[in-house]
C-alpha cells in the first residue's frame, strides 16, 4: 500500500459517558445527532465493557491492551511503567506519527506513552504530590455528595478544557487540509482526541441545561437504601453520602449530565465536520468510545466504581467508509481492549506482544463466519491511598466476567452477584443465591479467578503504596515542572447565582 493510500485514524475518547445516554443507544431525550450520524455510517457495538470502572486504570489498560493486574495500575494514583508498549507505540512503529490532543490521565513524568506529540494536556499535576490547580471551584469531581448538592447550570471547567481540545483538533485537521489542497504529499495520520465531558461536576451552561431540565426523567431503578443491598453497595452508598438523595438533586444532576452529553456531541460534530470539509473522511477510520460509564442515579448510585451496566459498559462506534458496513449493530460481548487491537490491525501496525485485545475486523466485516469468544472482564481494586473514593483499610478486590448472557460480579470476601442480562437487563434480580444457578456461579467464579489472585494483588498494591510514598514526598519537596499541563483555574467551574 502506498504511503498516501494508508488509512488514517481519528480516535475520540470521552470520560464517563453512559452509552444509554446516546440517541443511537435508544435514548429518545438526549440530542446526539453527530454520534448518531456516525453510527449510521458505521457499526455500533452494543455490549462493550471497560477494563476497570474508574479513570486511570481503564485508560492505561486501553493504551497498553493489558488488564490492570497486568499493568499494576489499579488506582488513580498508580503509574504505568514506561517500558510497557502502548497503542501509540504500535502506531509509531508502524510508520505513523501518533498525535494526542487532550485527556490521557497518565500519572508520572511520562505524559506521552508513545505519542509523538500532545497538543493539549490534562488539568492535574503530572505526578502525585505535584502542585494542583486550586480545585474545581464548585461541584467536585470525586465521588462525593457535593457533586449532587452543587449541581445545576453555570459552567464546568471540563467543558472549557474540551473546547480547547476541539479547537486544537480542528486546527490540526485544517492544516492537513491546507497541505492536501496545496498538492503536498499526504502523510497519513493517527490522531487521538481525549475529552473530559461528560464527567461531573454536574454543571452545564444554562442554554444546554434548559434543554433538559423540564423533561428529564427520574432513574428507571431508584433503588431504596436498606439491608437488602449487596454489602459492598450498601457500604459504598453510606461512605459517599448517598443513602438518600433528594428529588431536586436527582433532577438537577441528571439534567446537567444530559446537557453535558449534548455539548460533547456538539464538539465532536465540529471535529467530524473538519474531517469531512478537509476531504479526509473517506480514508479515515473513526472510533468513538469512553473510559467507563455513569450511573446517574440508577440503583441509587452515582458516578462509576461498580460493575452495574451503567457504570461498566461503554459506548463504542466505528465508522470506516468502504471498509465497515453502514448502520450495523454488533451484540457480541466485547472488551475495550479489543478496540485497541482493532485500530492497530486496521492501520496495519505491529501487534502489541502481550495485548489481551482481539481485532474486531473479521467479526464486523464477516459476522456470519467469524469466530468470537463471547467474554469480557473488568476489575476494580482500590485502597485508602488510591484516590478514587473512601475504601476500607484492607481494600476492595472485585472482578467482573461477562460471558454470553450471564454476568458475574466477584467481591473478594463477600457474596458474588449473578445476572442474566437477556432476561434482566436492568440487573434487578440477583441469581447468585438461587440453587438452580449454582453451577453457573461456580464456573464463572473460577473464570474470574483464573490468573487473578486477590491476595497477590493486595500484596502488590501495598508494595506500590510504599514506593509511591517516596515518590510523592520527593515531588512535594522538589516540585519538578510539569512537562504537559492544561491550566485549570478554580473560577472556570461555577454555579449561576439563580437556578431555574
Amino acid at each position: 500500500m502506498s504511503e498516501e493510500n494508508r488509512p488514517n485514524l481519528l480516535y475520540i475518547h470521552s470520560d464517563q459517558h453512559n452509552p444509554y445516554v446516546t440517541g443511537c443507544y435508544g435514548d429518545s431525550l438526549v440530542d446526539t445527532p453527530h454520534l448518531d450520524a456516525l453510527a449510521a455510517r458505521g457499526v455500533t457495538l452494543d455490549n462493550t465493557y471497560c477494563p476497570s470502572p474508574i479513570c486511570v486504570p481503564s485508560r492505561m489498560s486501553m493504551l497498553s491492551g493489558r488488564y490492570p493486574h497486568e499493568n499494576a495500575v489499579w488506582t488513580n494514583s498508580h503509574m504505568l511503567d514506561s517500558s510497557i508498549p502502548t497503542f501509540a507505540h504500535a502506531m509509531g512503529a508502524g510508520g505513523y506519527r501518533p498525535v494526542l490532543v487532550g485527556r490521557m490521565h497518565a500519572v508520572g513524568p511520562d505524559q506521552l506513552h508513545g505519542y509523538a506529540e500532545r497538543l493539549v494536556g490534562d488539568h492535574g499535576a503530572n505526578r502525585t504530590g505535584g502542585r494542583g490547580n486550586g480545585g474545581h471551584g464548585t461541584g467536585g469531581a470525586g465521588p462525593t455528595r457535593s457533586s449532587l448538592e452543587e449541581s445545576g447550570h453555570g459552567q464546568s471547567a471540563y467543558q472549557v478544557h474540551d473546547e480547547d481540545v476541539t479547537a486544537a483538533t480542528v486546527h490540526y485537521l485544517d492544516r492537513l487540509g491546507v497541505q492536501k489542497r496545496a498538492g503536498q504529499p499526504a502523510e497519513p495520520f493517527s490522531l487521538s482526541v481525549g475529552f473530559m465531558l461528560p464527567h461531573q461536576p454536574f454543571i452545564a451552561r444554562k442554554e444546554d441545561y434548559e434543554r433538559y431540565y423540564d423533561s428529564i426523567s427520574p432513574p428507571q431503578n431508584p433503588e431504596p437504601f436498606g439491608d437488602h443491598l449487596h454489602p459492598h453497595i450498601k457500604y459504598w452508598r453510606e461512605k459517599c453520602g448517598i443513602v438518600e438523595v433528594s428529588e431536586a438533586e436527582i433532577k438537577r444532576s441528571r439534567a446537567a449530565y444530559w446537557a453535558l452529553v449534548y455539548r460533547m456531541d456538539v464538539l465532536i460534530g465540529q471535529i467530524l465536520t473538519a474531517l469531512r470539509e478537509n476531504d479526509l473522511e473517506d480514508n479515515t477510520l473513526v472510533v468513538y468510545s469512553s473510559d467507563h460509564g455513569e450511573q446517574v442515579g440508577e440503583h441509587g448510585l452515582w458516578w462509576k466504581q461498580t460493575f452495574y451496566e451503567d457504570s461498566v459498559k461503554v459506548p463504542a462506534i466505528l465508522a470506516w467508509p468502504g471498509r465497515l458496513p453502514e448502520g450495523a449493530r454488533c451484540d457480541k460481548v466485547i472488551s475495550s481492549l479489543d478496540l485497541n487491537a482493532t485500530m492497530i490491525d486496521a492501520l496495519n501496525c505491529l501487534e502489541l506482544p502481550h495485548s489481551r485485545g482481539r481485532t474486531l475486523l473479521p467479526l464486523l466485516t464477516d459476522p456470519e463466519n467469524a469466530e468470537w469468544d463471547n467474554v469480557a472482564f473488568s476489575e476494580f481494586c482500590q485502597n485508602k491511598r488510591g484516590g478514587g473514593g473512601e475504601f476500607p483499610e484492607e481494600g476492595v478486590y472485585h472482578r467482573m466476567v461477562r460471558r454470553d448472557n450471564f454476568k458475574l460480579n466477584y467481591y473478594h470476601g463477600q457474596p458474588c452477584q449473578l445476572f442474566d442480562l437477556d432476561a434482566d437487563p436492568r440487573e434487578l434480580n440477583d441469581l447468585a443465591g438461587n440453587p438452580a444457578y449454582a453451577e453457573i456461579v461456580e464456573k464463572l467464579t473460577a473464570e474470574a479467578l483464573a490468573g487473578w489472585d486477590p491476595d497477590v494483588i493486595r500484596a502488590k498494591m501495598e508494595a506500590l503504596d510504599r514506593d509511591m510514598a517516596i515518590q510523592a514526598a520527593w515531588t512535594r519537596h522538589v516540585q519538578p515542572p510539569d512537562s504537559i499541563r492544561w491550566t485549570m483555574k478554580p473560577e472556570m467551574s461555577y454555579l449561576d447565582d439563580e437556578q431555574i
